[in-house]
């Protein structure tokens, strides 16, 4: 078997261990002569693997009991109509902060539910860094504040929960099982499962109870917290394929010491790889140094002439899904929990044999 070093920003690498297991399991899941594809949402043994799941979660990010945990569809861009349409009524203000592509995709979704107020806006610098939040701009009667806390295309990350009395409503897709986060500060945290969770088609959503109430008595029944949290995320058939994988994930997360010892070695991977890159002349990263992903690490060449021949030396070497977000351009290397370290080490090895041979 040949596996290549994935820094796909997402759908993302999996842990080969999870991999393995899906391998076995496929054809015969827990002695039931089925795969899990095949086996009711409904029965037994999956009832015990979504329990197991949601209490696995709950280990992993310290969730509070006064918070639910929901596994809906749609990913995080249903999340970014669903937070309006479950906390705003109809002309209640929220304040977003935009700091990349998908806090402005955010916000322009709510703009169709409720009266939006853009509180901070990093577009003057082309995202690339994250504007003091003494300067933002709150409303006094805010249902929420938006943010995103890291931003897969821009490479732009809070390393601080924004303040305030407004419930927070963060979309961690990219940054969620990364490290610890006091998940207690949030009103709202939405994820979608495809960088450190599982496959696309499940997401993650954690909403404080007592927010569970606040929704539009319109709402679509799918498109309301609430009918989750009362369903144990069975409102409708779910996507059961994917929720199984985000268990094994979870377990193995687990097994291998938890958010915290994933937070030591993303730290170590990432502060490597900028290091990298700001030793090398031939390189440079345009987000400001503190406010740099963890996860995403975008880079551009001095010549970008190069950049054709970068990628494909680099996914010769075995090294795939380099190339930059089609709106920024260069290279972007997506470095997820499930990406070793020993990739990042291989990454720097041949950017800097690059540099010999074309600097």
């Amino acid at each position: 078997m040949s596996r290549v070093f994935n820094f796909s920003a997402g759908p993302a690498a999996l842990p080969l261990e999870v991999l393995e297991q899906i391998q076995d399991d496929i054809p015969d899941w827990q002695g039931t002569g089925m795969s899990v594809m095949e086996c009711s949402h409904r029965g037994k043994e999956f009832v015990e693997l979504a329990a197991r799941a949601e209490a696995n979660l709950r280990k992993l990010l310290s969730i509070p009991d006064d918070y639910s945990v929901l596994f809906p569809q749609g990913g995080a861009t249903m999340q970014m109509a669903m937070a309006p349409l479950n906390l705003a009524a109809a002309g209640d203000r929220a304040d977003y902060v935009v700091t990349g592509s998908w806090g402005k995709k955010a916000a322009g979704e709510a703009a169709k539910f409720c009266d939006v107020n853009i509180a901070a806006d990093a577009s003057d610098r082309k995202f690339t860094y994250i504007p003091e939040e003494s300067s933002w701009s709150r409303s006094d009667n805010a249902a929420y504040l938006h943010y995103t806390p890291n931003e897969t295309i821009a490479g732009v990350e809070f390393h601080f929960i924004p303040g305030g009395d407004a419930p927070l409503v963060a979309d961690m897709s990219s940054t969620i099982l990364s490290r610890p986060v006091d998940v207690g500060r949030f009103g709202v945290i939405y994820a979608g499962a495809q960088k450190n969770i599982g496959p696309a088609g499940i997401t993650v959503v954690i909403v404080k109870n007592e927010l569970l109430d606040r929704a539009r008595n319109d709402n679509p029944h799918l498109m309301t917290w609430k009918s989750y949290a009362d369903s144990d995320s069975m409102t409708n058939t779910p996507p059961t394929f994917a929720w199984y994988v985000a268990d094994l994930v979870f377990r193995w997360l687990l097994e291998k010491g938890g958010v915290e010892a994933m937070a030591e070695v993303n730290a170590r991977k990432a502060n490597k790889l900028y290091a990298a890159i700001d030793r090398l002349d031939f390189y440079s990263n345009p987000v400001a140094k503190d406010c740099r992903s963890w996860m995403n690490v975008p880079f551009i060449l001095a010549d970008d002439s190069l950049d054709a021949s970068f990628l494909k030396k680099s996914k010769a070497a075995g090294l795939t899904n380099l190339k930059g977000h089609r709106s920024v351009g260069g290279m972007r290397a997506s470095i997820y929990n499930a990406v070793p370290e020993a990739a990042v080490d291989a990454l720097i090895d041949f950017m800097v044999e690059f540099e010999k041979t074309h600097g």
